[in-house]
């Protein structure tokens, strides 16, 4: 038999339950610019009926409803949909680092301009072809100095400042790396408190939000997977466990963070700036592998994220040469090789032509640049020679003490043309120069050719990196939207709910009152009749 209370009791449980919904739906207008929130629902679930079956059981027409009850409060999240975003999100991060690096590299070569090492080089050759009219002219030699000068310091400028951004980026990635290694920590400490709270039957939703929305940001360093682990006692089926991540170094997984468990990301030949005993900074001689906790993970083995974009930029090994020196390769240590390259090769060859010619005074055999003993560092380390202080020392004859000849100084500025793939080059009044006996680093096109087709690759690149940056940044904004289409709070729909819950209530409560009548005309209005 049911109690005379029977709908009282419904009445009540309809009223706490419809007042969760409300609280839940004003947490969700209070967060509704909250960076990571996820909206929240109740789950309305409808209470055991009376009675239950059995031989015992009262003798009523049928089982009676006994109410609703607010079962659990879930976050309105699609996991798939954070799959598709830290995927992009690690597209976009590799991309903006590289676009990042070959823009400053552009900035630095500044090519086409008037001050770029094309133009400064244009400059010398146009002085040494002055030069070749006018042999006997102090000012269109002291022209030719000075154009030599500058090519020279063009070269200390690229070189320089190229050196300058590569530590930049060894800087920056030391810096990634200690924001990856305290999201790591962030990430296992939110495990630790969510596998505190879900065997109790709750769900820290926005545990849930804060870990996801690290995750979301570990996931533009480096590409990311994620497994999830129930924590066991009393956890409801939907809640979330906790996460480990782990990245891929070949075929294998290797945990980045193992449920309360946060591995370190360093460098083992790297070395420790801040004292901390994590080898965050990269070692000069470009990156290798990385250490995760003892575990060595490939460079190559990181497909996107900011971080592979920065250490393309900054250098990575792959291999050693026949000496047993590291090979490296990357953005910025190509460039600068290609700059040794260069300056040796255009010294050199140079050298060679001048000290075949003669001077004013008749003298010969003085070499134009120094400083290029070796290829590595010469775009560095090249200077115009002593000799060349007395400018009477310019080879720009042919002839001793011949008058008017200024052949030399015009085979001088057909260097730029000489085709660095013959082993003999032969110019004007006899004069060759014997490229094969000179080991030059460049060994096809000519000196000229050789910049511009690093300088077309160079923009090439950019513009691929810009246009993959924009690319993924629009697939990663449309899947942000798909998201938020989900998750996100919207304020029309909070309302309407609030109405529609606010409403619920106020039945609810009628209904008691609808009840309290009742009872009271049983209580106090049976029985009564003749008084």
């Amino acid at each position: 038999m049911l109690s005379t209370f029977h709908g009282l009791e419904a009445a009540r449980r309809a009223m706490m339950a419809q007042q969760a919904a409300l609280y839940t739906t004003g947490h969700n207008i209070a967060n509704a610019n909250t960076e990571g929130y996820t909206r929240q629902r109740v789950q309305l679930k409808a209470t055991p009926p009376f009675p239950t079956p059995g031989l015992n059981r009262p003798n009523i027409p049928g089982q009676m409803g006994t109410g609703v009850e607010a079962s659990s409060v879930e976050r309105v999240r699609e996991y798939f949909l954070d799959i598709q975003y830290r995927g992009e999100n690690s597209k976009l991060g590799y991309w903006e680092a590289r676009a990042d690096a070959v823009s400053k590299m552009e900035d630095i070569m500044n090519e086409p301009s008037d001050s770029g090492l094309a133009k400064t080089m244009d400059q010398f050759w146009q002085a040494l072809q002055d030069l070749s009219t006018h042999p006997e002219n102090e000012g269109a030699r002291s022209v030719v100095r000075q154009r030599g000068l500058a090519v020279v310091e063009t070269f200390h400028y690229l070189s320089n400042s190229l050196a300058q951004i590569r530590t930049d980026l060894g800087t920056q990635i030391g810096t990634t790396v200690t924001e990856i290694n305290s999201l790591l920590n962030q990430i296992s400490a939110l495990n630790e408190r969510i596998a505190e709270i879900e065997p109790n039957g709750y769900l820290p939703n926005d545990l849930y939000d804060e870990r996801d929305r690290l995750i979301d940001q570990l996931s533009q360093y480096m590409e990311i997977g994620v497994e999830k682990h129930p924590t066991g006692g009393n956890a409801l089926p939907m809640a979330e466990g906790t996460y480990d991540v782990y990245v891929m170094n070949g075929s294998a997984k290797v945990y980045l963070v193992q449920g309360r468990t946060a591995s370190v990301v360093s460098f083992s030949d790297g070395s420790d700036v801040d004292g901390d005993g994590v080898k965050e900074m990269p070692p000069d001689l470009g990156i290798n592998t990385l250490d995760v906790s003892g575990t060595t993970v490939s460079f190559f083995s990181l497909p996107n994220g900011k971080l592979r974009g920065l250490i393309e930029g900054y250098g990575y090994q792959t291999g050693t040469d026949a000496s047993g020196q590291p090979i490296v390769k990357g953005l910025y240590p190509d460039m600068l090789a290609n700059l040794d390259k260069l300056a040796y090769t255009f010294g050199k060859v140079f050298n060679d032509v001048h000290q075949q010619g003669y001077g004013l005074n008749g003298s010969t055999n003085h070499p134009f640049f120094g400083g290029i003993g070796a290829v590595s560092g010469a775009a560095n380390t090249i200077k115009l020679a002593a000799d060349i202080d007395d400018l009477a020392n310019i080879a720009a004859s042919t002839k001793s003490g011949e008058t008017g000849n200024g052949n030399n100084a015009i085979n001088l500025a057909n260097v730029r043309s000489l085709l660095l793939s013959n082993a003999t080059v032969s110019l004007q009044d006899g004069i060759s120069v014997n490229l094969a006996s000179l080991n030059l680093p460049l060994s096809s096109g000519t000196v000229e050719t050789n910049y511009q087709g690093w300088i077309g690759q160079l923009g090439v690149d950019g513009e691929q990196a810009n246009r993959m940056k924009s690319n993924s940044e629009i697939l990663r904004q449309s899947v942000e939207e798909k998201r938020q289409s989900v998750s996100s709070v919207s304020l029309d729909e909070e309302m309407m709910n609030m109405i529609k819950f606010q409403h619920a209530y106020n039945a609810a409560a009628r209904q008691i009152t609808v009840i309290d009548e009742m009872l009271d005309k049983l209580i106090n209005g049976m029985g009564v009749v003749g008084r």
